[in-house]
């Protein structure tokens, strides 16, 4: 839920801001038919489809030089089911990071392309950074930064200064993520929910965000391999809340 709410309630708002929101969700996205038939509908195959057909709208309407916006709406309340298990989630979030890569090696030609305006240089750029580079060089921070400190590399004030940064940067989103939500949109009536989900916005940063970065490394390794498995996603169904 978290994970959510700094996705859709912080990053989505605002790159749908300067029009230049480069991922709708498969399970939300309502797009024009005419203008997804014109560039082709989804990519056959394509392991990250949602992501492919909006930077596939983006750069024909840019092509054309059509006036348009691709724009994220938080106000809808829409259904879909989050993985159960950690096997589940680890396959979903592989997955996730070979679409990433696949589609930013694909239309890699609109990397800091003039032509593309925004969508090329920040929206790629971000790509770049945050999908492509970003999980291989945080996973060698979590093994060089301490093997500098070891050494004598790196002073023990620096090592400190840095990791309370990037943690305290960390929680602040997310605690701004449910600030927003409960300011704006107020979908959870009870005080102890919010209770709950502040205190994992803290928790997450200590095990599991090193977890999900070992996945994104492993869906490298998968892309490099050219794996194209879907994996098994279980379903349990929308039965409503666990008694």
């Amino acid at each position: 839920m978290v994970e959510y709410l700094r996705a859709f309630l912080m990053a989505r708002l605002a790159w749908s801001r300067i029009n230049t929101l480069m991922l709708v969700s498969g399970a939300f996205g309502v797009f024009r038919r005419a203008e997804v038939v014109a560039v082709g509908g989804f990519t056959k195959g394509s392991m990250g489809e949602d992501m492919d057909l909006v930077i596939k709208l983006h750069r024909h309407m840019m092509d054309t030089k059509r006036k348009y916006r691709i724009q994220f709406i938080p106000e809808p309340v829409c259904w879909t089911e989050a993985p159960e298990s950690l096997r589940v989630l680890a396959r979903q979030r592989t997955r996730w990071q070979r679409g990433a890569l696949e589609c930013f090696f694909r239309y890699r030609s609109m990397l800091f392309n003039p032509r593309y305006g925004r969508v090329g240089f920040l929206g790629f750029g971000h790509i770049l950074i945050v999908d492509v580079l970003g999980p291989i060089s945080e996973v060698l921070g979590y093994v060089l930064i301490p093997a500098f400190w070891l050494l004598g590399i790196l002073s023990t004030e620096y090592l400190l200064a840095f990791t309370s940064l990037v943690f305290t940067y960390g929680v602040c989103v997310s605690v701004c993520s449910l600030v927003l939500e409960e300011a704006e949109l107020q979908r959870f009536p009870r005080a102890r929910d919010l209770a709950v989900l502040t205190a994992v916005a803290v928790i997450e940063n200590f095990g599991y965000r090193q977890l999900n970065n070992f996945w994104r490394v492993k869906g490298w390794w998968q892309y490099l391999r050219a794996d194209q498995s879907w994996g098994e996603m279980t379903r349990t169904g929308l039965t409503g809340p666990k008694k």
